[in-house]
């Protein structure tokens, strides 16, 4: 008598294929899942490089001109002129050699002035009479590039804003709402070093 197969009952072999099925998806799942976290740890490196040159300036960091060319060094006292046109510059960390320039909200300007004429305060935050203060207006982020040697204030092109670097950046003219932040220095071996953070996050409200 032939016996019949029911609806409800599985044939003997089923469940092992089942089973086999069943490893063999696992193991894509396993081997899939490696590809993704090789690939994830060969862009770390990259990855990390991208986020470290978006930090903003802190203590330790030397500065690096913008116009540079080659491997990054750091500027000297000086490379920055008495009274002459301010430099724009970047942090670096000297000990990876990464230049801050992942954001333009990291740009620095560096203006030099004689020693004899800042007040105990600015030359507290002075490397041998260099200064530096944020190079985006916060108007609306344009460059700050001018020195009126006349009125010692810097001057931003846009909209003819003027800040007064011996008076922590003070706004002196324009539509700018608030003072160009300050970036406090020191001099190490003749370097300029940064001694501290930004007064106040630089460049416009809206843009920050």
């Amino acid at each position: 008598m032939s016996h019949q197969t029911s609806k409800d009952e599985k044939p003997c072999c089923q469940g092992a294929d089942g089973a086999v099925e069943q490893r063999g998806r696992r193991r894509v799942i396993r081997i899939a899942a490696a590809g993704i976290v090789a690939g994830l740890q060969s862009n770390l490196p990259a990855a990390f490089a991208a986020v470290a040159t978006e930090l903003r300036p802190h203590e330790g960091d030397r500065l690096a001109g913008v116009a540079a060319t080659g491997a990054p060094a750091p500027l000297k006292v000086a490379d920055i002129a008495v009274g002459a046109k301010p430099v724009h510059a970047f942090p670096l960390d000297v000990a990876s050699a990464t230049v801050r320039d992942g954001s333009r909200f990291n740009k620095v300007l560096l203006v030099r002035l004689p020693p004899a004429s800042l007040d105990e305060a600015t030359r507290a935050r002075s490397a041998d009479g260099v200064l530096a203060f944020s190079a985006v207006c916060t108007h609306e982020g344009c460059d700050v590039s001018e020195w009126v040697p006349a009125e010692n204030a810097l001057l931003c092109f846009c909209h003819f804003s003027k800040f007064l670097p011996l008076d922590a950046g003070k706004v002196a003219a324009g539509p700018a709402p608030r003072d160009l932040p300050f970036l406090p220095l020191r001099s190490v071996n003749g370097e300029i070093e940064i001694a501290g953070a930004f007064s106040a996050a630089p460049g416009p409200k809206k843009q920050r």
